[in-house]
């Protein structure tokens, strides 16, 4: 079963294609990742393609797709989604969800409790309590670092990273210390994640965007009345 996986939530675009045998081992044929937060559309499309080349396969080899769902900044988030949408309908083949934070989880590969957090901008991050890579403890949240609990446990994500000394860890962790790692999600652990659990026979969600604030733009109401003074 191949399975093509991409994220494009955070800053990182991040791509990978993953296969499993009958068995449910798993085997990465391709990955690669970029941090652009600006060039989510220019990067992706030209990603997946050097994934196949590298991996000698075609499109028409895949039997399913899976997209980050985030939640993450509008544009990016839908770059990713529009993608996984297009490619699925194009081959025929099903297209599957994936919360952003639960790939990056996963890939922590942690048997313990932690917390996950990626950017939300304003000053905020998204994050979810995990008692281990697999386990996410209730929902995905958005809040202001200073506001969240972090109960001494360990914190892994780049928001985290950014808010260090708001959520009470160390600002001044060396990079490749481990600490905070892995920053940004990664679309190979996105891929073993959602093989794993369709070889469970679980069902995934559907590719949506996981939004956890109302949107900027409104529709605009009544012009305001604008008084004329006649001299």
């Amino acid at each position: 079963m191949l399975l093509l996986a991409f994220d494009t939530a955070t800053p990182a675009v991040t791509a990978a294609i993953g296969e499993t045998n009958p068995d449910g081992a798993f085997t990465l044929r391709a990955s690669a990742s970029s941090v652009d937060a600006r060039r989510h559309g220019e990067l992706l499309t030209p990603a997946i393609q050097g994934l196949l080349d590298e991996a000698d396969l075609d499109l028409g080899d895949l039997d399913h797709i899976a997209v980050g769902t985030g939640p993450g900044p509008y544009t990016g988030l839908r770059v990713g989604l529009a993608t996984g949408h297009a490619l699925a309908d194009a081959l025929g083949i099903p297209c599957h969800g994936v919360t952003t934070l639960d790939a990056l989880a996963f890939a922590t590969k942690r048997t313990g409790p932690f917390l996950g957090m990626t950017d939300a901008r304003r000053k905020e991050v998204f994050w979810a309590r995990y008692e281990d890579h697999l386990t996410r403890v209730g929902e995905v949240r958005v809040d202001r670092p200073a506001e969240i609990d972090t109960e001494g446990l360990p914190l892994v994500g780049d928001g985290a990273r950014m808010y260090a000394e708001l959520l009470g860890a160390d600002p001044d962790a060396a990079p490749g210390t481990g600490a905070f790692e892995p920053l940004h999600p990664d679309a190979a652990a996105m891929a073993e994640l959602a093989l794993l659990r369709l070889h469970r026979g679980e069902r995934l969600p559907e590719p949506a965007p996981l939004y956890l604030r109302r949107p900027d733009a409104v529709e605009p109401g009544a012009p305001k009345k604008v008084r004329q003074w006649v001299k």
